[in-house]
């Protein structure tokens, strides 16, 4: 081939994959536009007024807004069981499988998993009568085909849109905001450290060294890179029973459709996949942002994070601290209850974990 004819082809084909590139970057952006739109829309709820972020405020990394231990839903006086985890960084949590080489389940969404990925997640809170109360998925699409933004999911998606593909649209808008760097930016003073644009103080070091050896902290809420986000996400992704107390104050004791009152226990992933090995476990969060998204736990049963590192800490040291494990079946007693950490040395974790709060600043 003629150095002129290659060099011409070459320019062609450049010119096209830039040019695709280009054009997949502006759909995707548009997608995370949309899906921000539909994450803070409340006219999806039933009574309108609530939105996906009415429970994950960007502020609080995307936990609840209050900081309440339990979020009221769109029907007042209405509340679930569980705490509003947050959804920064947990939203890379792979699709749900069990490890045979860990004897745990790893991934999937909510604290349960009982959703198996988050394109089929964000169709649970708005049916749920305690969240969003929607009463069906033709009410759903009904209200988003009223919404402003429609016309943009037809215009991205499709000319045709049909309305059994509605909801999958959606779905793959809100997946695409919630995995962008609006909702995951990386920007604690951990990233900046790592990239050594800030340092840590010796008292925060000294947490680092502990987290990653004395305290075991590392052992589920790993500092390693994930191999997907080329990051370090402070989670495994995997399910344990800590022995978390009982939220005595959680409002779901008195709601209606609890009919086991106060003697409601909340077995985890163990209810989902209906199996006894797994009663009490629970997937392990990200620390990320954990300082800003109290209450802690499944249930909201621990209000501080001084007090979160107290109880992995001394849990089995009958200090009169803690309640009894909400499950005692399967807990974990080999990584956590006496860790024998002084109390300077629970200080020192507590400021290592307050560098993992997103937008710092110096």
């Amino acid at each position: 081939m003629k150095p002129l004819l290659f060099a011409i082809l070459f320019i062609i084909l450049f010119s096209s994959c830039s040019s695709n590139e280009n054009q997949y970057q502006v759909i995707n952006t548009e997608k995370i536009t949309l899906g921000k739109e539909i994450f803070n829309d409340k006219t999806l709820s039933n009574p309108i007024g609530q939105a996906c972020a009415s429970c994950h405020s960007p502020e609080k990394g995307f936990s609840d807004p209050s900081n309440s231990a339990v979020s009221q839903g769109a029907v007042a006086n209405a509340f679930g069981n569980r705490n509003a985890p947050s959804l920064s960084y947990n939203v890379f949590s792979p699709s749900r499988y069990y490890s045979n080489e860990d004897n745990t389940f790893i991934g999937g969404l909510f604290l349960d998993g009982r959703s198996p990925n988050l394109l089929e997640q964000f169709i649970h809170p708005l049916l749920n009568p305690v969240e969003m109360n929607n009463s069906s998925t033709l009410d759903i699409v009904n209200k988003i085909k009223q919404a402003s933004y429609y016309p943009k999911i037809v215009s991205i998606y499709s000319n045709s849109v049909f309305e059994s593909d509605i909801l999958s649209y959606v779905a793959d808008a809100l997946s695409k905001f919630e995995t962008s760097n609006q909702v995951n930016p990386f920007t604690s003073k951990y990233d900046y450290y790592l990239q050594g644009r800030a340092t840590l103080s010796l008292e925060e070091k000294k947490g680092l060294v502990l987290f990653e050896g004395k305290a075991k902290c590392a052992g589920c809420h790993v500092t390693e890179p994930d191999e997907n986000v080329k990051k370090a996400l402070f989670t495994d992704f995997s399910y344990d029973n800590i022995g978390i107390p009982k939220n005595l104050n959680n409002p779901f004791y008195n709601q209606p459709l609890n009919s086991a009152g106060a003697n409601y226990v909340d077995l985890g992933i163990g209810a989902i996949v209906s199996q006894p090995a797994h009663y009490g476990k629970f997937r392990v969060p990200t620390l990320r942002n954990i300082a800003v998204s109290a209450p802690y736990f499944h249930n909201g049963a621990i209000l501080t994070l001084e007090k979160v590192v107290r109880f992995y800490n001394r849990r089995d040291l009958n200090t009169g601290e803690f309640g009894p494990p909400e499950t005692l079946q399967n807990m974990n007693v080999k990584e956590l209850g006496n860790l024998n950490l002084s109390d300077e040395e629970e200080q020192n974790i507590v400021a290592f974990l307050k560098t993992l709060t997103d937008g710092y600043h110096k």
